[in-house]
């Protein structure tokens, strides 16, 4: 699983496997999971199984400024103030705040506080408690992943100010919505909370930790939750099996109710299986990588925009969803924003999409112009230069790996000689955060919010990368330089006026769009599983409420919240 962005990574699914009841791995289940000890209850006892991908033994950790917190432990059991729903670019949902007011410079934020919340264990929940979380961050470096500046005060029980060291209206849904608020009474004795594990969480979510062992965990509905009615499920168990192939079989013998993974044969899975159901809900741009700055360190034809340019025309996009996307796969960008959700901030039209199919004649002008002549075996060189390029994946991430035998295949009528290499997961990571690649496949998406200037900030500002050999933190680890784009995001990162901001943006995608330092592929899919026998309302393609994959911290409380037992 990527340490970036794309948590959700193919499972690497046997389709065999999947259609085949008689060889079920279930020994993984620890306990038989909740569901199944429910199946045929009422209302008053209805249980569901989630498996968001753990396997092995679960380490204990409900520590939400713990950055291996296990992953309920944001939204279901501990609230932000609001929450910011990736499937939508709906305006951001109250939940522990009710509004919230930044002044003309942007340097003070006003928070009102929703009254009547209560905490798990009874006490009332306030302003304070707030501005106590945000004082612990500012004042504890090691919980600052966000880069908050802010010092908060409780001017009374529902009024919690921050004050910024300077504009700060970019950091509105990381304050907002990213950041879960904690007990002042419990965790001002909490003697180092950097490495508490908080075993006994106490919160203001809609369910309360009430089981955990190393094989699963129970969470149990919180009779204190603030919002009537809600929860309708009473207990949530959440497993880690030994493999992925044990997770689809427990999904198609009901034990496991909820769980989030690109299935091959899907269509044919739910036909054969009356009580499931699935959404799709593509979020994240698989992308191409490049190692782009031959100043910072880069080497190889890829640090020429002309062969990343080349790249960009020359895939077939249609035959790489048939061949790798199981034909869920949803067009992307070249301005990297998400199109079906996010089209109001592209500045212009024509950079909308990517093309569906392969521009060869393009591609080789392209290449030509820029002196790439083709050589006796069809690839093409420069200066003594073969255009051949090294591409890494992780192993095991079967539709990455297809991605790559499919492009080397495509390119090859370019000119461009394609390698593709499968190496372990850390190596994967530690070659994209030094540099240490040519080309390598990992997604972009899921920022703090569908505002353009988060993932713009990430992945082009060169105040966040590096020289090859120094680590980029998983920024813009293609090394991409551009003073243009440095002075765009200044200009939109000092305002909060998306028309001044949608104009920077314009800049911004002219110049990424002809550079191309990461090269849209499609905005893959996102599929997730459900077991509608024992409980309804979960999210759908008509009605994405929320964002509804099981690995995702925040939207996992509130489809928890909205699903009901079924009749």
């Amino acid at each position: 699983m990527s340490s970036t962005l794309s948590r959700p990574r193919r499972l690497g699914l046997a389709a065999a496997a999947l259609l085949s009841l008689t060889s079920l791995a279930l020994s993984g289940c620890a306990g038989g999971g909740g569901a199944s000890n429910d199946a045929g209850g009422g209302a008053d006892n209805t249980s569901i199984t989630v498996f968001n991908g753990a396997t092995g033994t679960i380490a204990e950790n409900f520590n939400p400024f713990s950055s291996t917190a296990l992953q309920p432990t944001l939204g279901v059991i501990f609230e932000p103030l609001f929450w910011y729903n990736a499937a939508s670019d709906d305006p951001p949902t109250p939940l522990l705040a009710e509004s919230f007011e930044w002044n003309d410079d942007g340097t003070q934020l006003t928070i009102k506080t929703r009254d009547g919340v209560k905490w798990s264990d009874g006490e009332p929940f306030t302003a304070k408690d707030v501005a106590f979380t945000f004082n612990l961050v500012n004042e504890t470096p090691e919980l600052n992943t966000t880069g908050l500046a802010a010092t908060a005060e409780a001017t009374d029980d529902t009024t919690a100010v921050l004050t910024f060291e300077e504009n700060s209206f970019m950091q509105e849904p990381s304050v907002l919505g990213n950041r879960g608020i904690v007990p002042e009474h419990i965790w001002k004795d909490i003697a180092d909370p950097i490495t508490e594990t908080n075993p006994d969480p106490i919160g203001t979510g809609p369910f309360k930790v009430k089981d955990f062992t190393a094989q699963s965990y129970l969470l149990e509905k919180n009779d204190l939750y603030w919002e009537e009615g809600k929860p309708a499920i009473n207990e949530v168990r959440y497993i880690s099996l030994d493999t992925a192939d044990a997770a689809t079989g427990a999904l198609l013998a009901g034990e496991v109710d909820w769980m989030s993974s690109f299935l091959p044969g899907l269509e044919k899975i739910l036909a054969d299986n009356e009580g499931l159901s699935y959404v799709n809900t593509p979020a994240l741009t698989a992308s191409i990588f490049t190692c782009s700055s031959e100043k910072l360190g880069c080497k190889g034809p890829q640090t020429d925009p002309a062969v990343r340019q080349a790249i960009y025309q020359g895939i077939d996009r249609e035959q790489l969803n048939a061949l790798a996307g199981g034909g869920f796969a949803a067009t992307a960008s070249p301005t990297l924003v998400i199109p079906d959700r996010d089209a109001d901030w592209i500045a212009d039209p024509e950079n909308t999409e990517t093309p569906a199919n392969a521009n060869v004649e393009e591609a080789r002008k392209v290449l030509e112009d820029a002196g790439w002549v083709e050589g006796s075996d069809g690839i093409r060189e420069k200066d003594g230069e073969r255009l051949s390029l090294g591409i890494q994946t992780v192993s095991g991430y079967s539709d990455f790996i297809s991605l790559n035998d499919a492009m080397s295949q495509q390119l090859r009528e370019v000119g461009i000689e394609l390698k593709p290499t499968a190496i372990t997961y850390n190596e994967w990571v530690n070659n994209l955060n030094i540099g240490e690649y040519q080309l390598t496949l990992e997604s972009i998406g899921l920022q703090p919010s569908n505002n353009p200037y988060y993932a713009y900030e990430k992945w082009y500002n060169s105040a966040n990368t590096t020289p090859v050999g120094e680590s980029a933190l998983n920024n813009n680890t293609a090394r991409y330089t551009n003073p243009k784009v440095d002075e765009a995001l200044s200009v939109a990162r000092s305002t909060n006026d998306e028309a001044v901001q949608k104009e920077q943006y314009g800049i911004i995608q002219e110049e990424i769009v002809r550079d191309m330092p990461y090269i849209p592929i499609y905005v893959n899919s996102m599929l997730t599983e459900f077991n509608t026998d024992r409980a309804t309302g979960w999210p759908t393609n008509e009605d994405p409420y929320a964002l509804p994959a099981t690995w995702k911290s925040w939207d996992n409380g509130i489809v928890l919240k909205n699903i009901t037992p079924t009749e």
